[in-house]
């Protein structure tokens, strides 16, 4: 993928997938309890029930990324907005393409939280991001995806380990689609590893539960 970037319903229902020697295991279910379960092991998996404090917002006119959506920001997150390479073009993931990049640096951490979009108005999420997923992520496990809220729109949200080879070791990686007015909007959150993709997933909860129309 060019500019660098690694990338890497009801209950009960478990898909599996072969893709060459490799096997992949999607399973839908609530991803709140999985939550529940983490902050009650201690184990890190419940920073996703806790949010940032806001420190500003992502979106809306004056925005440095114009997008279909706005949102609140963590405190020092900082956005920009992604152009397309002249060489190679946008930069795109299944069906959607690359719009914002929200760095965690300045806030203390490594990784970005991505704004994507793509499709119409009528187009299935739930597709779109399955597609994002299995583009972005050629080796995978724990594939879980489950119904969702962004804000004021019905979504569908996904948690999986990247096992891609050239990865130094399998990292937890997210992400929540949602269709609107003008396409699918894709938000995803990788990190440098597992440790910092927990680390960042207050921010995230943060832009997941604002989201309203820009």
């Amino acid at each position: 993928m060019v500019r660098g970037l690694i990338r890497g319903v009801g209950a009960g229902l478990v898909t599996v997938a072969l893709t060459g020697c490799s096997s992949q295991v999607a399973v839908d279910q609530p991803l709140a309890e999985e939550s529940a379960k983490g902050v009650a092991k201690g184990d890190g998996k419940g920073d996703a029930a806790r949010t940032a404090a806001k420190g500003g917002t992502v979106g809306g006119a004056g925005s440095p990324c114009a997008l279909p959506v706005s949102f609140d920001l963590a405190a020092d997150w900082k956005p920009k907005p992604v152009k397309e390479d002249k060489q190679f073009g946008p930069t795109k993931q299944g069906p959607v393409t690359l719009l914002c990049e929200i760095d965690a640096k300045p806030a203390g951490h490594i990784g970005f939280l991505r704004v994507w979009t793509g499709g119409r108005s009528g187009d299935d999420a739930r597709k779109a991001l399955e597609a994002f997923v299995a583009d972005g992520a050629k080796s995978r496990d724990k594939v879980v995806y489950a119904p969702a809220e962004a804000g004021q729109y019905a979504a569908t949200e996904v948690t999986y380990l990247n096992t891609n080879e050239f990865l130094d070791e399998p990292k937890k990686e997210r992400a929540i689609a949602f269709t609107t007015p003008k396409g699918v909007v894709v938000v995803h959150l990788g990190g440098l590893d597992s440790e910092e993709h927990d680390a960042m997933l207050p921010a995230y909860e943060l832009a997941k539960k604002s989201v309203h129309g820009a």
